[in-house]
C-alpha cells in the first residue's frame, strides 16, 4: 500500500512561488507522480491558494493557475467533508481544540481520518501535533 499524504495550502504555496522548501515539494510530487505515493488536498485548502493567487496577481492567472495545478500536479482534489473518512468530525475536533484556522483544522481533520501525514509549513499545528496522534512533514 502507498503510503498517504494531505498537502495544505501553506505547503503548495511554497512549491508554487518556489520558495524555501520548493526543494523537498519538489521531491515529494515527483514520488506521487511516480505512484510511491498518494496525495490528497481538500478543496478548502486549495481556497487558501486560490485566493492568494487572485489576491497577488488576478482572476485571470488565478484560474489559470487552478487549472494547471490540477492537470499537471499529482494531486488528489477532494470536494467534501463526509463520507467513509469521517474527515468533519476530526476537523470540528481540531478547531474547538485548537487555535488554527477553518481550512487548516480541515488538513489536519483529513490527515487523521486518513491516517496520512500532513505536509505543512504552517506553525499552527505545533500544537496539534504536540496533542494528536497526527503525523507531519515540516516543509
Amino acid at each position: 500500500m502507498r503510503q498517504e499524504y494531505v498537502m495544505d495550502a501553506c505547503a503548495l504555496l511554497r512549491f508554487l512561488r518556489k520558495e524555501p522548501g520548493f526543494d523537498t515539494m519538489e521531491k515529494i510530487l515527483t514520488d506521487a507522480m511516480d505512484g510511491k505515493i498518494v496525495i490528497y488536498m481538500s478543496a478548502y485548502n486549495y481556497l487558501e491558494v486560490y485566493y492568494d493567487s487572485y489576491r497577488v496577481s488576478g482572476e485571470e492567472n488565478a484560474n489559470q493557475e487552478f487549472d494547471e495545478v490540477f492537470r499537471e500536479l499529482p494531486i488528489r482534489l477532494l470536494w467534501s467533508l463526509a463520507g467513509p473518512y469521517q474527515t468533519f468530525f476530526w476537523a470540528g475536533h481540531l478547531k474547538a481544540s485548537y487555535r488554527i484556522s477553518l481550512a487548516d483544522a480541515v488538513a489536519g481533520g483529513l490527515a487523521l481520518a486518513l491516517g496520512a501525514t500532513l505536509i505543512t509549513s504552517d506553525r499552527e499545528f505545533v500544537p496539534v501535533e504536540a496533542g494528536e496522534n497526527i503525523k507531519i512533514q515540516w516543509i
